[in-house]
C-alpha cells in the first residue's frame, strides 16, 4: 500500500478513527492489526518474514534480560548473552542474505569456478525482494543490541513489541527507530491532541508534495537519459544526475515526512530523518544530515564497536571505510552500491587526511591558531564542491551497475555538447516548459523551506505561529499544485517509492 494511493487514503482514515474511539489499553492492537494488514497489502507471504524476524529478537531479548540477571560470574554471563545475540544476528542477516545476496554469492561462486577452468554457467536466481525487510531488521537487530548492551529492559509485551517492529508509517522505509524512542512511546500511547492530527495532515501534505510534484516529475528526466544514456551523452548525463540527487531527496525525504505526520496524528513522534542535506560544506557534514537514523545506526552497532576514532587516524579511517562499504551493500548486492558506499568514505578519509596535514603544517610553522574565513564565496563554493562530489556518488547508484557507471563518467569527460544549456534541448527530456517551470518552482519552495531548517529553524512551530488565514492559504495551495501538477496513472512507474526497493 503507498502512501500516494487511493487505498492509504482510505486506509488512514479509518485507522486513525478507529485508534481514537477504542479504549486506550487496546489501541496498540489495532494497530498492530493495521499494521500488518497494511504490509499484507503488497504480498501476504512477506508477513511470516516480518513475523519471524519479530519473535526471534522478541525471545532472544528476553533471553538477555534473563541473563543479566542471573547470579553467574561475569564471564559466564558474557558467553551466553554473546551466544543469544549471536542467535538473533545470525538468524536476520541470515533472513536479510538469503533474499537480498542468493543472486550475488551465486554470481560469486560460478565465476570463481570459471577462473579455475570450470566450464559452467551462471543460473538465474529469481528471489523477490521482500519490501522494507532491510528496514525492519535493522530495527529488530537494534533493539536486541541494546538489550544486550543493558542500554533497555526487554519488552515483556510480545503485541507491543511486534507493534514496534511493523508500525506501519515507518514500516518500509523508515526512518529506522531505536527502542528507546518508538517503544518507548508505544508503552504510553497520548490522548487525542487536535494540534498533532493538524501538524500531522500539514506534514504528510508537504510529504506527498515532495514525493508527486518534485521527485516523480524529475524522475521524467532522470529516466529518460539514464534508461537511453548513449543518446544523451556528456552534460544531459551531468544534468540528469544532478537532478536525480533532487530525485532522491524529495523521494525519502517524502516518505519520512508523510511517516513522521501520520504517526503525529497519532501522537507519536518519528525521528527526523533529513535536516537540509544539500546546504552541507563537507562530505561528512552531508552525511550528518542525510538518512540519519541510518547514519546513527551504522555508526553506533558498527563504526563505534569497529573501534570508532578511539585507534588512532589509520585506524579511524580503515573503521570508516569498512562501515560506508557495508552502506553500500545494505542498499544493495552489487558493485555500484559497494562503489558509491566507497566512494563517500574515501571522500570523508581524503579530508581528515588534508585536515591532519595541514595541522601539522600549521603547528611545525609555530602558528597558534589558524582558521579559514567564513565567506559568503567560501561558503558557496565548499557547497557546490560537496553537491558535486555527492552527485559523482548518485551517478553509481543510479546507473545500472558499475561498467555502465564508468562508460556514463567516459561520455561525461569526452563530451562538449554545453550547448544544450541554451538550445532548449532540456525539454526533449519528457517535461515540456510549462511542466518545467513548475518543478523548478517547486523545488526552489524545497531550498526555501531547507534553507530555514538549515539554521536550526522549527518549521511546524513557525508556520503554526503565522495567521490562521495564512496557514489555510499556504496548506490550500499545496494541495492545489499536488493534484494540478503531481504525478499520477500507470505511466509514471517512479510513484512508487525509491528505497521500497531496499
Amino acid at each position: 500500500m503507498l502512501f500516494n494511493s487511493v487505498d492509504f487514503l482510505l486506509f488512514f482514515p479509518i485507522a486513525l478513527i478507529v485508534y481514537y474511539i477504542i479504549p486506550k489499553r487496546v489501541r496498540y492492537i489495532w494497530l498492530l492489526a493495521c499494521s500488518y494488514y497494511f504490509y499484507m497489502g503488497w504480498n501476504p507471504a512477506y508477513a511470516v518474514l516480518l513475523f519471524a524476524s519479530t519473535l526471534v529478537t522478541y525471545i532472544c531479548g528476553r533471553i538477555l534480560e534473563i541473563i543479566k540477571n542471573k547470579e553467574w560470574d561475569e564471564r559466564k554471563r558474557i558467553v551466553h548473552k554473546k551466544f543469544w545475540l549471536s542467535v538473533s544476528l545470525i538468524i536476520n542477516l541470515g533472513i536479510l542474505g538469503y533474499f537480498k545476496y542468493s543472486g550475488l554469492i551465486v554470481r560469486v561462486i560460478y565465476a570463481v569456478a570459471r577462473r579455475f577452468g570450470a566450464s559452467v554457467s551462471t543460473p538465474e536466481v529469481n528471489i523477490l525482494l521482500p519490501v522494507g525487510i532491510s528496514f525492519y531488521i535493522f530495527q529488530a537487530l537494534g533493539y536486541t543490541i541494546d538489550v544486550y548492551r543493558a542500554e533497555i529492559y526487554a519488552e515483556k509485551n510480545f503485541l507491543r513489541y511486534a507493534l514496534f517492529v511493523s508500525f506501519f508509517p515507518q514500516l518500509v522505509a523508515g526512518p529506522i527507530e531505536r527502542s528507546k524512542n518508538l517503544l518507548a512511546q508505544l508503552n504510553v500511547l497520548q490522548k487525542f491532541k487536535l494540534e498533532n492530527i493538524i501538524s500531522g495532515f500539514v506534514l504528510i501534505i508537504y510529504g506527498l508534495f515532495l514525493k508527486m510534484v518534485i521527485a516523480d516529475r524529475v524522475a521524467i528526466i532522470v529516466n529518460t537519459v539514464y534508461g537511453d544514456w548513449e543518446t544523451y551523452p556528456g552534460f544531459y548525463i551531468v544534468i540528469a544526475t544532478a537532478f536525480f540527487a533532487i530525485q532522491i531527496y524529495c523521494d525519502f525525504y517524502g516518505y519520512s515526512t508523510i511517516a513522521r505526520g501520520a504517526a503525529l496524528t497519532m501522537g507519536i513522534t518519528l525521528v527526523d530523518n533529513f535536516n537540509a542535506p544539500y546546504y552541507s560544506k563537507s562530505v561528512k557534514e552531508f552525511w550528518r544530515r542525510w538518512h540519519i537514523s541510518l547514519s546513527g545506526w551504522f555508526r553506533d552497532y558498527v563504526y563505534i564497536p569497529l573501534g570508532g576514532n578511539r585507534k588512532g587516524h589509520i585506524r579511524k579511517n580503515f573503521n570508516l571505510i569498512i562501515t560506508f562499504l557495508l552502506s553500500g551493500l545494505w542498499h544493495g548486492a552489487g558493485i555500484s552500491y559497494v562503489t558509491w558506499g566507497f566512494l563517500n568514505g574515501l571522500y570523508q578519509v581524503i579530508a581528515d587526511v588534508r585536515d591532519t596535514l595541514l595541522q601539522l603544517i600549521i603547528t611545525r610553522l609555530g602558528i597558534k591558531e589558524f582558521k579559514a574565513k567564513d565567506t559568503i564565496t567560501n561558503r558557496i563554493l565548499s557547497r557546490l564542491i560537496t553537491f558535486s562530489l555527492v552527485c559523482s556518488t548518485w551517478l553509481f547508484f543510479r546507473a545500472s551497475g558499475a561498467r555502465e557507471a564508468l562508460h556514463m563518467i567516459k561520455s561525461v569527460l569526452s563530451s562538449r555538447n554545453w550547448w544544450i544549456f541554451f538550445d532548449e534541448s532540456i525539454f526533449s527530456l519528457g517535461v515540456d516548459l510549462q511542466y518545467f517551470r513548475v518543478m523548478m518552482a517547486a523545488i526552489i519552495v524545497l531550498f526555501i523551506i531547507d534553507y530555514y531548517k538549515y539554521k536550526g529553524k522549527n518549521i511546524i512551530e513557525s508556520f503554526f505561529s503565522q495567521n490562521i488565514v495564512i496557514q489555510a492559504v499556504a496548506v490550500g495551495c499545496l494541495i492545489a499544485i499536488i493534484i494540478m501538477f503531481g504525478c499520477y496513472g500507470e505511466m509514471y512507474d517512479a510513484s512508487e517509492f525509491i528505497y521500497f526497493q531496499f
